[in-house]
């Protein structure tokens, strides 16, 4: 049975509004939390870049809903070492109800270091060897590692959960989808690609659950959500490689504005009209996704809420 969570944007909220809206999604009967990890936002009218892992511990001590992260990139800004330790952290925290989502990343975040940005085949190379890497020390004992991308001597985490921490693993093509199969406790997308999701399984994800975010843009007024919508979110239907190459947030200012209005009213769920967000979940179950994460982009708030939880969520559950 398909479960409907809550996506919470760090690129477009501050920690307090993120934790409120954690709150208030599992008053209004959604089921998990999906957490993005950004260094910037993706465009500086979103405005936001809190460090995910304080906002996870806040999470445990305010909800009990399960949390991913959607998702980590291990390889180039954070050493996977670090990230392993942050993971398993976040999971006693989170009494095991944590998954670590990781991806090959976007030159937006990862190349504030100055380090070059790598070609996507390299991307996914690196990101076999973190996870590798983080398995290693999740099992509680002394590592020395010497890859091709990464080295760890006498590392030991000592604070672990009493399971493994599941990795999900997303792709948005082909060749990575089939890395996230053969590597991944799961699979992470943004797209209801039933193309994908098949691969994905064939490749040797069977069963596997399977996550997806997507973004709606409730509001009363519907020409105000397609003008907030295309405003803040308009880098989504970027085409090609843009999303992960372009380096600053003002590159995807500049991108944007090539991205006519009509495309972000159909790509998003624009107004207050309960079918139109029904039919954009049901979207990503009609591919065969197991976990969707919808985060609401307008700045009503209550609004949204309260229409999902009276209106929305009991016809899709």
């Amino acid at each position: 049975m398909t479960s409907i969570g809550y996506f919470l944007s760090s690129e477009q909220f501050d920690p307090k509004q993120l934790i409120e809206q954690a709150q208030r999604a599992e008053q209004a009967g959604f089921e998990r939390l999906w957490i993005s990890d950004h260094f910037h936002p993706w465009n500086d009218a979103q405005g936001q870049s809190p460090f995910v892992w304080g906002v996870i511990g806040a999470l445990s001590q305010a909800t009990s809903l399960p949390v991913t992260t959607a998702v980590t990139c291990p390889t180039m800004r954070i050493h996977p070492a670090i990230i392993a330790q942050a993971a398993a952290t976040a999971a006693c925290q989170l009494d095991g109800k944590f998954v670590l989502g990781v991806g090959s990343g976007e030159a937006l975040n990862e190349h504030i270091f100055g380090d070059a940005w790598p070609a996507p085949a390299m991307r996914l190379e690196m990101l076999e060897e973190a996870v590798e890497v983080i398995r290693e020390l999740h099992r509680g004992e002394v590592v020395n590692h010497r890859g091709k991308h990464y080295r760890v001597e006498d590392a030991r985490i000592y604070t672990l959960p009493t399971e493994a921490v599941p990795i999900y693993v997303s792709g948005f093509g082909p060749q990575a989808t089939r890395l996230a199969a053969r590597i991944g406790d799961g699979y992470c997308t943004v797209m209801p690609d039933a193309e994908l999701v098949a691969t994905f399984r064939a490749a040797g994800g069977g069963d596997r659950p399977v996550q997806a975010g997507t973004k709606v843009c409730w509001d009363r007024d519907e020409q105000t959500a397609l003008d907030l919508a295309h405003r803040l979110w308009a880098n989504e239907l970027l085409p090609g490689q843009l999303a992960q190459t372009l380096p600053r947030p003002q590159d995807f200012e500049d991108a944007m504005t090539l991205v006519p209005r009509e495309s972000t009213r159909e790509h998003f769920a624009i107004g207050a009209d309960p079918q139109r967000h029904q039919q954009q979940v049901r979207q990503f179950i009609e591919a065969g996704v197991d976990e969707i994460y919808v985060q609401q982009i307008g700045t009503d708030i209550d609004g949204f809420f309260s229409a999902w939880e009276k209106q929305i969520l009991p016809e899709l559950q």
